[in-house]
């Protein structure tokens, strides 16, 4: 295969920070010794790491505490409530042992909803009675799988619902090295027609410990297998992986061997912002993917301090579209992490929502949300309305821990206020959600028996 002509990009040798050396960083001059000692407290408790493009292509040194791609990317003292602040910086003025420092932070981890929509627990599939802790599989036609190798990332998003996995949790981190049981599980599986490698990231793998896995489901040959997934903000954080990379070439070939073997491969790329965008070498990226027959769908939570502002939706859109990316979904932000610091109510984020769908053709209106990836499934918040007498959300299942659910219309009390699922309360007088009711007339004793029954 002839070399992809990227001359006009050149080269990048990748430089990660992280808490250790971040003050080494030449734009930390930017910033006061008060906002230096913000990120140090905050790092200590969610994970931080970035790198040398971030820092030097995405942020306005200008005026980086205003700065969204620094918000998404460097610590602040308000992603920790004051009280869990407070108690780690007075540990860190006082020169307290490491040991001290991270009992501290792990209690406050603890309270920070580290295992969302039962990630770690309800959604982990079994093999001949073998718990898989590399995968997931959470709805019928998709399982995600998480190799041991991906577990970590170009740079950590602030807001990341997998946070609990970089900070040495117990309990928290997937990873799974063995091709076999993956596809032993999906041939088991016939429902199966999707498979999500995720992470962490895939897309820190080599290309030649990513192929072992590809390499094993295509040689498979499993005929329910229809499209493989890789999620990654690479595209975003780190776009020399596709074009300039050491090994780049080969993982542009290995798109084209999935391709060949007429396996739909499917980016789940994520951007946060339209800045992300902007670069020649993620435009480049883009390009070279897009020429081996893959699709980018887009994707990215809602977020206050980072892209609360339905023109920057519009904005981001657009320029997805014009790059040949297809816009997939808008999340709302989960009831994890740094939740308070960023969630927007519902009905807010169904506002910005509405007025940046407004602003874009029908081309880039292949976009949903705002959607809540929660315990039961993905809910979609359709919007506000009044019915008898009542004002009322009115909320949709795009995917549902019991099919059935599946585009089954339900509506909760408005409250202005509410920014997860389980801030809402039935409407018309009703106890309990009819997904509630249903999983209670089961009788389920495990979510992961319930997950793909019918009725």
């Amino acid at each position: 295969m002839a070399r992809n002509d990227n001359s006009k990009i050149d080269k990048k040798i990748y430089k990660s920070y992280t808490l250790h050396n971040f003050r080494d960083i030449p734009q930390m001059q930017y910033l006061s010794e008060e906002d230096l000692f913000d990120i140090e407290v905050v790092g200590h408790v969610l994970p931080f790491k970035t790198n040398n493009y971030v820092i030097d292509e995405l942020i306005n040194w200008d005026d980086p505490l205003d700065d969204p791609m620094f918000t998404l990317t460097f610590p602040r003292r308000g992603m920790l409530k004051d009280e869990h602040y407070q108690k780690m910086a007075k540990l860190i003025k006082s020169n307290a042992s490491k040991k001290d420092i991270k009992d501290a932070a792990d209690k406050i981890r603890e309270q920070l909803n580290p295992n969302p929509a039962g990630q770690s627990d309800l959604n982990v599939p079994t093999i001949n009675g073998q718990k898989l802790k590399g995968m997931q599989h959470k709805y019928g036609e998709t399982a995600l799988f998480f190799p041991s190798q991906g577990q970590t990332c170009h740079a950590y998003c602030t807001f990341c619902f997998r946070w609990s996995q970089f900070v040495g949790l117990k309990d928290k981190k997937f990873a799974m090295k063995e091709a076999d049981n993956l596809v032993a599980y999906i041939k088991e599986h016939r429902e199966v027609t999707d498979i999500l490698i995720t992470g962490g990231d895939p897309m820190v793998m080599k290309t030649s410990a990513l192929s072992v896995y590809i390499n094993a489901l295509l040689e498979a040959d499993i005929p329910h297998l229809s499209t493989i997934r890789i999620g990654t903000k690479a595209l975003s954080f780190w776009p020399y992986r596709f074009i300039t990379d050491d090994d780049a070439e080969d993982l542009i070939s290995l798109f084209h061997k999935i391709r060949k073997a007429g396996k739909h491969v499917g980016v789940m790329a994520h951007f946060s912002h339209p800045a992300e965008l902007e670069t020649p070498a993620v435009k480049a990226a883009i390009k070279e993917i897009r020429k081996t027959g893959a699709q980018i769908r887009t994707q990215s939570p809602i977020f206050r301090h980072i892209n609360d502002h339905p023109n920057i939706w519009a904005k981001m859109w657009k320029k997805q579209v014009k790059l040949g990316c297809v816009p997939y979904y808008m999340f709302v932000a989960r009831d994890t992490g740094a939740q308070h610091y960023f969630a927007l109510p519902l009905v807010e984020a169904w506002s910005i929502f509405r007025k940046a769908y407004r602003k874009v053709s029908g081309v880039a209106r292949t976009v949903r949300g705002p959607s809540m990836s929660c315990t039961p499934g993905k809910v979609l918040v359709v919007g506000v309305a009044e019915t008898s007498n009542e004002k009322v959300l009115i909320l949709k299942f795009l995917q549902g821990r019991n099919r059935s659910w599946v585009g089954k219309p339900f509506f909760a009390e408005y409250n202005d206020k509410a920014v997860w699922i389980d801030d809402l309360k039935p409407a018309f007088g009703d106890n309990k959600f009819f997904f509630e009711e249903d999983t209670e007339e089961q009788n389920v004793t495990s979510m992961n028996e319930f997950r793909f029954s019918e009725s």
